[in-house]
């Protein structure tokens, strides 16, 4: 009998299923994705027909969703030849957010996601995300934030947003913004889609921030370029090299609750089972 863990599948926190087939995550080694930016009749869908290949069953994927992009009229993505139409929700006052963000909890949303990203065009006042935030937690949604520029990542933990859905990329945050954010506010990696400057900068946040005790969560932006439909082992080396490793590493990747037909095995003879090893699936044995 193989010695190790059983655990359940991963989960990643940030993907796109409009750009993939959902259905290749089945033979995948994730338990649950996130979706951070699809239509929201589109993703609902998506999330039915998936549900409805595994029935009652425990294993399968789990699909959850924020719906569409919430950004400024010609924020960013709204001009992007890959954001699907139906993707991106261009509202100016709080009371056009509002009827949106209810419209996203109407089909299923779990998250509500914004864009403030102002390297590609407006982004949200201070008052506005506060608003956003607001409104969302009300209905139990908790926001997640595209923040990208100079001084964005900085502005979200203290507007309501409780996770960022990049590493800050964009600019080495300064020790003490990084002792900040560590009690206030989620990061998800998606540390492997960048490279050059982009990646050492987000490299070095994300191990300071770690370092702090920051709350990680694995996640790959699944969709954007050629990227595994799977768990994606650049994302797992580039955490480890900023320094999340072992039993963090593990509660980055938040295992969902093992089934018998969904179990994956962690190698006992690892301390860190994804330095050399990486989890297999396997159908453990009955009992007695």
């Amino acid at each position: 009998m193989a010695e190790g863990t059983y655990i359940g599948g991963f989960t990643d926190h940030h993907v796109h299923l409009q750009l993939v087939d959902p259905l290749r995550l089945e033979d995948s080694l994730l338990g649950r994705v996130l979706d951070l930016g699809s239509d929201p009749a589109q993703i609902s869908r998506f999330a039915r027909v998936v549900a409805e290949r595994f029935g009652d069953e425990p294993g399968g994927v789990a699909i959850s969703y924020a719906g569409a992009f919430l950004t400024p009229p010609g924020g960013y993505p709204s001009d992007r030849a890959w954001a699907p139409e139906g993707s991106v929700r261009e509202v100016g006052t709080l009371a056009e957010a509002a009827t949106a963000i209810a419209e996203m909890k109407a089909a299923g949303a779990s998250v509500i996601k914004i864009a403030s990203n102002s390297t590609a065009g407006p982004v949200f006042s201070d008052e506005m995300i506060d608003g956003i935030a607001r409104t969302a937690d009300r209905l139990g949604l908790p926001v997640v934030a595209h923040a990208e520029g100079p001084g964005e990542a900085q502005r979200m933990p203290g507007l309501g947003v409780r996770a960022l859905a990049h590493a800050p990329f964009s600019e080495r945050l300064s020790d003490a913004e990084v002792s900040r954010q560590a009690g206030r506010i989620a990061w998800i990696s998606t540390l492997a889609i960048h490279d050059g400057d982009a990646r050492e900068i987000a490299i070095d946040n994300v191990r300071r921030f770690h370092a702090h005790g920051g709350t990680i969560r694995y996640g790959t932006d699944m969709g954007n370029g050629d990227l595994p439909v799977d768990l994606n082992p650049a994302e797992i080396a580039a955490l480890r090299e900023a320094g999340v490793r072992g039993a963090a590493l593990i509660r980055a990747l938040a295992p969902t609750a093992a089934s018998v037909e969904r179990r994956f095995l962690l190698p006992a003879q690892d301390a860190d089972p994804f330095e050399t090893v990486p989890a297999v699936p396997v159908r453990p044995p009955s009992a007695g």
